[in-house]
């Protein structure tokens, strides 16, 4: 089995993501459901959200944000499964909960595992 990366982007406001935290407590229910059916196909790897604020490190040594101006969109969690088929991990990215929100994504990002010799 292959493992994939699914990178969720999300909408950002000027302080924080676009989806307010009443719709985030009242989405939790979906998300558990959405990540639990993944799991009990012993499909799941690792998941979690990420907070709005962060640090990008740039090749010159400058860094900042991981945001710009209100309107990005930013990654905003990540889930990584195994599959078969990425067939399959495109139906479960059509379902995420996350695409109910204008602006977001569900990137797909195949892994390639480190050689072992």
């Amino acid at each position: 089995m292959k493992e994939y990366l699914l990178l969720f982007r999300n909408a950002s406001a000027e302080d924080g993501y676009l989806s307010t935290a009443q719709e985030m407590a009242e989405d939790l229910p979906k998300w558990q459901s959405w990540i639990g059916s993944i799991a009990i196909q012993g499909s799941l790897v690792h998941t979690a959200p990420m907070e709005y604020h962060g640090i990008v490190i740039w090749n010159d040594g400058s860094h900042n944000g991981p945001y710009k101006e209100v309107d990005s969109v930013l990654a905003s969690g990540f889930l990584i499964c195994k599959s078969a088929s990425l067939a399959q991990v495109q139906k479960w990215s059509q379902t995420c909960p996350i695409l109910r929100y204008p602006g977001s994504s569900v990137e797909i990002r195949p892994l390639i595992p480190f050689a072992t010799n």
